[in-house]
This record gives structure tokens, C-alpha cells and sequence, in this order.
């Protein structure tokens, strides 16, 4: 899959790698190993999974060390069983440790939130739905980790509250109901933005069905309510679930004919990727 910019993960990993060496840098490192001193590691998968943020892995070690050489790096969005070799790194000993946790720290995350949302997507791929991400992100990491949505097989929601309309329940509560609220959002912004409306009943959808979107948000409902609401849309709108969804509660939800489903969680509470570095070689 396609890279993200060195220019928007090289702040982050600055920023992550500048948090951890402090002021003085890797005393550790420094005190027992010696400045001439070679090494070559391995990033080993201790678990199954799919692999994401290998470019912030080789980017934490070549800020620490420029020569620092990271080669046979498996692409994000590789399926790895443990043991599986990710990547080689060599260079000065006293860099690879410095930038170890660094690295780890990003591709462990970023591999969880991949292997969590491959895990939704591959249940509901006998379906026409499609697995996609939420703003509940951790701070700073958006772009990364709906990078990493993308490497596990799923889409991408709306990146900021600048890229799409999404009328959400206080928004309409504030506007005066949900025909009120679309209506001066048709009016406010430009032809090629995407309105969508987050409805929990089928008499709000009803309305909205009135009014017309581009999408529809139809948030905690279940298996039988949605099939019903996607028979109401008939295509005229993308419909979307949404609401405390699980591996386990997506296929029926995703069998009931909706488009997406998004799911906070693979973002705000991925579980991290066991990945380990082995020393190989002085």
C-alpha cells in the first residue's frame, strides 16, 4: 500500500524520540556500549497479525543514527505469524537501542490497530459492508492510524471536522430538528462536500429521506432495525452503523445490507502488537 509522507510522520517521530532521550540522552546505551561498537537486530512478530508503521520504525532509528541501515522491511499491511521477520536493522549499537523503543512503541500500535480492523473486515467479507474509522483518535496520531485502518483492510471516515458535514444529535437538537439542520448545511458549504446525518429512529431517517443527504449515520441500532432502514433508503444514500460494535456483533449488523460500519475502538483502544527486537549479530 501507498506510504505516508516523510513530512507527516517525521514530526511525530521527533517529537516521540525527543520524549525519551530527554535531556541527556540514552545514558544507558552510552555507559555500556562503546562508540565503535556494531550491531544488527531483527524486528520479530511474537504474535499473529498485520503489520503497519514500518516507515516510523526506520525513521526512529536513522534521526538517532543516520547510517543506520533498515532493510527486508515487510510492507504495511503484511499478515505476519510469530515468529516472522519483519525487518533487519545494523549500524552503531549505541543508535539502534537509543531509537528500539521508540520504533517498537509506533509499529506495535500501529500493527494493533491494522490486526483490529482486519479482524472486523475479514468477518464481514462475505458482505458488501466495508469496515471504516471514527475521529476518537489518540492525539497527534490520526493520520497514523487511519494509515494503519487502511493497512488492515478497512476505509477511512471523515479525517476533521473540515473535510465533511456531519449532523450528529446535538447539532440537530440546536438547530431545530433535523430538516432545519440540513437545509443550512446545503446552504453553507460548497458543491463537493458530502453532508451526512446521524439518525436513531425510523422516524428521524423518514425525515431525512424528505430532506435528502449523502449519507446517513443510523447509530445503535440493531440487526433487524437496520435491515428495515436500508430497505427505506433503497440506495438513495450510503447507510452507515455505528454504536458499540465488536468483531462479533459486525457480521449480522454488516449482513443486514448497510455500506459501513465504523468502530471507535479500533482506534482509541487498539490492543498493541507483541513485537520484539532479537540481536542477531555484533
Amino acid at each position: 500500500m501507498r506510504s505516508l509522507p516523510t513530512i507527516v510522520i517525521e514530526p511525530l517521530v521527533r517529537t516521540a524520540l525527543l520524549e525519551d532521550l530527554g535531556r541527556a540522552g540514552d545514558i544507558t546505551s552510552d555507559s555500556v556500549i562503546g562508540a565503535d561498537q556494531r550491531a544488527t537486530v531483527a524486528l520479530v512478530a511474537r504474535e499473529p497479525g498485520v503489520i503497519a508503521g514500518v516507515d516510523c520504525a526506520r525513521l526512529a532509528w536513522q534521526l538517532i543514527e543516520p547510517s543506520i541501515e533498515v532493510r527486508e522491511l515487510l510492507p504495511d499491511g503484511s499478515r505476519v505469524q510469530p515468529g516472522t521477520v519483519i525487518g533487519v536493522a545494523s549500524g552503531p549499537a549505541r543508535g539502534l537501542l537509543s531509537g528500539e523503543r521508540t520504533a517498537l512503541n509506533f509499529l506495535g500500535h500501529l500493527s494493533g490497530v491494522a490486526t483490529g480492523t482486519a479482524t472486523i473486515a475479514d468477518a464481514i467479507a462475505h458482505t458488501k459492508a466495508k469496515v471504516a474509522d471514527t475521529r476518537k483518535t489518540i492525539p497527534g496520531l490520526r493520520a497514523l492510524q487511519k494509515h494503519a485502518v487502511v493497512a488492515g483492510g478497512g476505509s477511512n471516515h471523515r479525517f476533521g471536522l473540515d473535510d465533511a458535514v456531519l449532523i450528529k444529535d446535538n447539532h440537530v437538537a440546536v438547530a431545530g430538528g433535523i430538516t432545519a439542520a440540513v437545509t443550512a448545511a446545503k446552504a453553507h458549504v460548497g458543491h463537493l462536500v458530502k453532508i451526512e446525518v446521524e439518525v436513531d429512529t425510523l422516524g428521524q431517517l423518514a425525515e431525512l429521506l424528505e430532506t435528502g443527504a449523502d449519507a446517513v449515520l443510523l447509530d445503535n441500532m440493531g440487526p433487524d432495525l437496520l435491515r428495515q432502514a436500508v430497505t427505506m433508503v433503497a440506495g438513495r444514500m450510503i447507510t452507515e452503523a455505528s454504536g458499540r460494535i465488536t468483531p462479533e456483533t459486525a457480521v449480522p449488523i454488516a449482513e443486514a445490507g448497510v455500506d459501513l460500519i465504523s468502530v471507535g475502538w479500533l482506534t482509541h483502544s487498539a490492543k498493541v502488537l507483541d513485537i520484539g527486537l532479537d540481536y542477531l549479530a555484533a
